[in-house]
């Protein structure tokens, strides 16, 4: 059987590309052209990769650096703590440290609440107030801690003898939506507004400490006062 003639259109449309192979062409031409480029742009992957993987090894050096460091002074505060002047005086240069240099880590975050307290008790109210504020900024949209130092600094205003500045941090836990420590803050807002004379504002904390925290140790103390008001 003789071969059948190929027409002249039939063999144009045999030496013309699929679409497949013409972008497999087309990307080895873009790959070509721009080869520096991409190089360069897989150079700068690389290096970014090595910053981030040092970013991270540094990191967790200062992590631990943070943490020992925080460790022996917790250590050496326990051994002194019968005296709590003398175990601050011990510590503070230690605490300073890791403030000051690792700050940024998990550990020095967690040193700003630790000394706040170690100054605290050591009667030392004005730095336990700037590290209690500090630790605020910190951690006081976290509803537990926040709460927590809010009521520290509520303390080290009424270790300062000044009542009036207290009211307004036991007042956030009182009105936030968090219960921690709520039964305490009511009860001493109660005490102060008592000692100002305003019978009102001290029932009604009372009232709600009552009717709202009966397992407080506060309870008991605050329905014998609601009572005692009802009887006058």
């Amino acid at each position: 059987m003789a071969a059948q003639r190929v027409s002249n259109e039939r063999k144009k449309e045999l030496r013309q590309l699929d679409p497949l192979q013409r972008n497999i062409l087309k990307a080895l031409d873009f790959a070509s052209y721009y080869k520096k480029q991409l190089l360069y742009i897989a150079g700068a992957v690389v290096v970014v990769a090595i910053v981030f993987a040092g970013v991270l090894t540094s990191f967790k050096r200062s992590e631990n650096s943070a943490s020992d460091r925080v460790a022996r002074a917790m250590t050496v505060y326990r051994n002194l703590a019968e005296d709590p002047d003398a175990a601050y005086q011990a510590v503070k240069d230690d605490f300073q440290t890791v403030l000051t240099d690792y700050g940024n880590t998990d550990a020095g975050r967690m040193a700003l609440v630790r000394f706040a307290r170690i100054c605290m008790e050591a009667g030392q109210y004005d730095e336990a107030e700037k590290w209690f504020e500090k630790a605020y900024d910190v951690y006081g949209g976290q509803a537990g801690i926040g709460n927590f130092l809010l009521s520290s600094l509520g303390h080290v205003q009424l270790a300062k003898n000044n009542p009036d500045a207290a009211v307004p941090y036991f007042m956030q836990i009182e009105t936030g939506e968090s219960d921690l420590l709520k039964d305490e803050a009511r009860f001493i807002l109660a005490k102060i507004y008592e000692a100002r004379q305003e019978d009102s504002n001290s029932r009604k904390m009372y009232d709600l400490i009552a009717r709202e925290h009966e397992n407080s140790i506060y309870a008991d103390l605050a329905q014998s006062m609601t009572e005692t008001v009802t009887v006058q």
